[in-house]
Formats: C-alpha cells, structure tokens, sequence
C-alpha cells in the first residue's frame, strides 16, 4: 500500500508511516492521513520461570506438552488420542502420543508426513487430511497413529501471495471446509477462490465457494449446540493502531463479507475500487457487517468450540481461539488465547484466557500461538510456532464440569446446501410464465451440439457467443444457464445476468466474470452455484455421461433493481410477472479423460 505515500519516520522499536491517499485509484477526491507503527517484539527462550508466569483463570493450570518441535502450526487429535501437528517451514507433520495420561509427550515425535508447505490438517473415519498451498492429501491413520500412503484428491488450490497457509474442517454435514486467504493486503483478486471459504467433497471432486470476501480466516469452526459457522478473519493492515479490529463472522453460504473495500460495521476502506462500475456504498450494501470485533492487529489463528468434558460448566457453549500476535501496531495486541462466551448460540464477548507470552513490559515474546485443539482428555493444546512448543492448558479445579456434548447438528449447514437444489429448470417455474417466445443461437455450437472444449472449465471456461430474437416491448433481457444432469446441486446454475440494455440482442464470447460488465455497460452477473460471479464453465465429473446446458434468455418488460449477489432464486423472485417471452439453446458437454493435475 505505497500509493500517496508521503513520510517516513523511522524509530527504534517502530516505524511510523504517514499515508495520504489523495490519488487513489477511484479518483474520487479521497484524502486520508493513517499514522501506523511496525513493531516486532523480541522473540525469547521459553524459560521455566517465563512458562511459570503465565497466567490463565483460577482453577486452570498450563505446562508444556511437548518441545523443540520447531515451526510447529497447526493441531488435529484423532480419537485415539493421536496429536498430529504441522510443520510450515519444516514440511511434515509431526505425530505426538501421550500413552501414559500424564499431560506430555511420551517420546521423540514421529515425523509421518513429508510435504513442502504442510499447514492445514482434519481427520475423518480414521484418515487424515493435509493441506499445502495447492495441494489437498489424505492418508489412513494405521493402529500406531502412522499414516498409509498419501493420495493427492486435490492439486490446483489457487496460488498463494501473502496468506498461504490454508487450513481447513469438516463440519457437520460431512464436507471438507478449506479456508483460502486473499494474496494481498488489500486487492481486487483476479482468482475468484482467493479470500474464501470454499466447501468441497470428501474426495476432492466437487468443491463451490461458500463465503467471500474473507481476508483470511484461519480460524473456524462449528457451534456445537446450533451447528452455525463461524469464523475470525484478519483485519486489514497499515490502517493505525486500532483499525481494523479483527472480525468474528457468522458464515453463511452465498454471503459476502466486505474484504478488500468494506470492513468491520461497515467501514469503507479509502485506496480501493471495485471492478465493474460498483462504487463502494454499494459494496457495503450486499456484505455482511462483523458480529463482534478484537484487539486490532491481533492475528487470529485455529479456533475451537470447547467440546471437551473437563472444564466449569460455565464453558459450555463457548470457543477458544489463539491470537498469533501483531506487527503492525505499538503497543503489541495478540501474543494469547482468548475465550469467545457464546450464550444461547450467540456470542457475547471476547476475552483473553491464556497470557503472558509477551514479557518485559511488552518488548519480548516467548511465543506465538496458532494451532488449537482439545485433546482427549479434555485439555487444550495450543502450538507455539516461534520457540516450538504445544502448551497443555488444564482444568485441576473441582468445579462443576461440562456435559458430554451431542453430535454438532448437521441441519443449519444442509439447509443452506439444500437451497435451491431440486427445482425445475427457471424456463419451467412460473416466475418465468411468458406468452412469447424467443430463437437463441450461437456461432459455437448448434441445438443439442457439444459445446467447444474451450467453453469448458477444463479448458479456457469462456463463454460462449449467444444471439437472439429482438422481442417487441422487451426493457432488457435477461440469461440463465442451468445443468439439469448434475449431482449432488440439481440443476447447476452456471451462469446468471440481467439488465441486458434492450437494444443488445447479442453478446460476445468472453465477457469479463465479474459483479458488474462495463461492456454491455449495466449488465449484472448473480451467484452461480460455483459461488462465482458469471459465466461458470461446464464441469461435469469424468467419465459422466454428457451433461446438458440449457442457455435459457427471458425478455422483461422492466429493468430490475435487485443487487449482483443475487443469485437465481432471488433473480427470479425480482423477474415474476414481468416475464414477455423466452427461449433456449441447449448444448451438451463430456468430459471422458482425467485432465492432468496441476
């Protein structure tokens, strides 16, 4: 974020920059001042008298569980007990086992996976999930916690730039949840499932976006009496001490959260523009608001709803989370694990649990925490990557404990899934009841021909060029493109515009895959099923029989006023009764050969 950059003071322990951005991009007379510190303290050795300083509630006591792991990251336990942690700069992963129930590590750890990158862990019906920066890996877990030969079921994660560290979950309807941050501070990304949360198929050959404009939200996970999701994300930096406060999310399918232009309650952030002619109230308008926020600048890592039966009851319902730490304010926020109250399902505050890893007045650190889990027992592990350490916080206490918990209800997730699946095709409901009808065609494929490879998500996944009958009365048109063969979404919505200016009866191949086209100037582009805005290419499993793509084009009487996050659903709410005439073109696609991985 260099642009209007206009002084530079350096101290010793800080750097304060002094921004005006008086040209930025969207040229609209912003003028902004933002005074931020880049302050790194010290890292130093996890003593015995430091560990012994930590401070955690009465009844509560911490030790280390295990050392001199390294760049250790992030924890998954099986139920077996087996404590799997990754590596980052290493690329492993690393197995821990406490045979004797006396809270450390028995042993040497085992180094069981060897993957560049390695960062995200789950485990599911005894296998465990790795995930690099592009890669997703699973492997059975063997009676002694070692893993079987690893199978790579996904290999074209989007690439990294500033948040490589995926990690990711499976929630309570049985899909694999991978978090993808963004690949800048603040940008418009040019790969669609950057700064997502995308929601992907136990084997790796489906996946859709779940949740966008999400910086980076490592930390996730379910509410175990609602089945709700919910994330912290990553505030944006050089923004001052206390902007942005980092944001707890209740995520949702098909919602959007306000990354790069919008943060917080609804704060504008000044530099950016989005694409397409949007201005940023209108951004603002169709992103959701944070829920709760925290101590700017704090890094939240892996989070954890407690499901454990060790703790006071007064635990029940809530989260923990680990903040990594900051650098970018003075004085230091972070360096902690906090406890996110939930009361009824709703969270009520954010409040440090675990502390004192900061040291002399602030200056120092002995540790970083990122991974998170509950152990077996009951306990928390908490992963240092600075000094390699995993803390075990434990209740000694005799407070009354937390009950056994019931399986995470499957319903609020599924539900969401489950919106819009099973339905006619939109030139079969009767929001689309028409008297006339339309002649679409197009130069790349004839009625019922196979659509040109290039058309495809296996290729180049352009659109293809339509044309199509003027209709008399018509204030603008309108495309929908369903796949009535897919499985488990049925029909797939590929592709969904309105407010196609009346005088265009045609378009191009290629249009831009965006909210809002400048060419056709006003036309907007809802929420496909991929969770994409735009033309989404066919994409049929392998080996599938062909599919059919019916390229659906209704004429309205009136241009609707109805926001691009729509998706089909509402667009065809909006479009009831106003309907002149419709018509399609169909085309069909197979994929018969496994494209090479990536």
């Amino acid at each position: 974020m260099n642009t209007g950059l206009t002084r530079v003071a350096a101290f010793a322990a800080a750097t304060l920059w002094l921004v005006t951005v008086a040209d930025a991009q969207q040229g609209d007379g912003t003028e902004v001042q933002i005074t931020t510190n880049v302050f790194k303290p010290n890292k130093v050795a996890p003593t015995s008298e430091r560990i012994g300083q930590l401070k955690v509630p009465e009844g509560f006591s911490v030790q280390p569980f295990a050392q001199g792991l390294g760049n250790s990251r992030i924890i998954a336990v099986s139920n077996e007990g087996f404590v799997y942690v990754s590596r980052r700069e290493e690329g492993d992963v690393l197995l821990l086992k406490d045979e004797d129930g006396d809270g450390k590590a028995d042993k040497a750890p085992i180094q069981v996976v060897a993957r560049a990158q390695a960062h995200g862990l789950a485990i599911k019906d005894n296998k465990l999930y790795l995930v690099t920066v592009k890669e997703v890996f699973v492997a059975d877990i063997e009676e002694d916690g070692t893993l079987g030969p690893l199978e790579m079921i996904i290999g074209d994660l989007p690439d990294a730039g500033q948040h490589p560290n995926r990690v990711m979950a499976f929630g309570p309807d049985g899909m694999l949840y991978i978090s993808v941050g963004s690949t800048c501070n603040a940008c418009n990304e040019s790969n669609a499932e950057n700064a997502t949360m995308l929601r992907v198929s136990p084997d790796g050959k489906s996946r859709t976006i779940f949740a966008s404009g999400l910086r980076n939200t490592i930390g996730f996970d379910w509410n175990r009496q609602t089945g709700e999701l919910w994330g912290l994300d990553h505030g944006i930096d050089l923004l001052g001490d206390e902007v942005q406060p980092e944001e707890l999310n209740k995520l949702e399918m098909g919602k959007q959260y306000g990354w790069p232009h919008v943060y917080g309650k609804g704060d504008i952030y000044p530099q950016s523009t989005p694409v397409g002619g949007l201005t940023k109230e209108q951004w603002r308008d169709q992103s959701q608001p944070m829920v709760m926020g925290y101590a700017a600048h704090a890094a939240p890592m892996q989070l954890k709803f407690y499901s454990g039966t060790s703790f006071p009851a007064e635990y029940a319902g809530d989260a923990f989370a680990t903040m990594r730490g900051s650098w970018n304010r003075n004085p230091a926020s972070g360096y902690e694990i906090v406890r996110i109250h939930f009361e009824n399902g709703a969270p009520k505050s954010i409040e440090p649990f675990l502390t004192g890893f900061l040291t002399d007045g602030g200056k120092t650190h002995f540790a970083r925490p990122v991974g998170l889990a509950i152990a077996r027992d009951g306990s928390l592990l908490m992963a240092d990557d600075a000094n390699g350490v995993i803390y075990r916080v434990a209740y000694t206490g005799n407070a009354e404990k937390v009950a056994e918990s019931k399986a995470v209800p499957a319903e609020a997730m599924k539900a969401q899934a489950d919106k819009g699946v099973g339905v006619p095709l939109s030139k079969d409901r009767p929001e689309t009841d028409g008297k006339g009808a339309i002649k679409v065609s197009s130069a790349a494929f004839a009625t019922n021909g196979a659509i040109p490879l290039k058309h495809s998500e296996y290729a180049d996944g352009v659109s293809p060029a339509l044309r199509w009958e003027s209709v008399p009365g018509a204030a603008s048109y309108a495309i929908v493109m369903e796949d009535p063969d897919s499985h488990p979404i049925k029909p797939f919505v590929h592709w969904v515009a309105w407010n196609i200016p009346a005088s265009v009866t045609s378009l191009p191949e290629g249009l831009q895959e965006q909210l809002r086209l400048v060419e056709p100037e006003g036309v907007l582009q809802g929420r496909n099923s991929s969770g994409t805005h735009g033309y989404f290419g066919p994409k049929p499993p392998v080996g599938d029989a062909a599919h059919h793509y019916h390229f659906q084009v209704l004429a309205l009487d009136s241009v609707l006023d109805i926001p691009p996050t729509s998706d089909r659903d509402a667009f065809l709410a909006a479009a009831a009764g106003h309907v002149l005439a419709k018509g399609e073109l169909v085309g069909v696609y197979q994929q018969k050969f496994e494209p090479p991985k990536q």
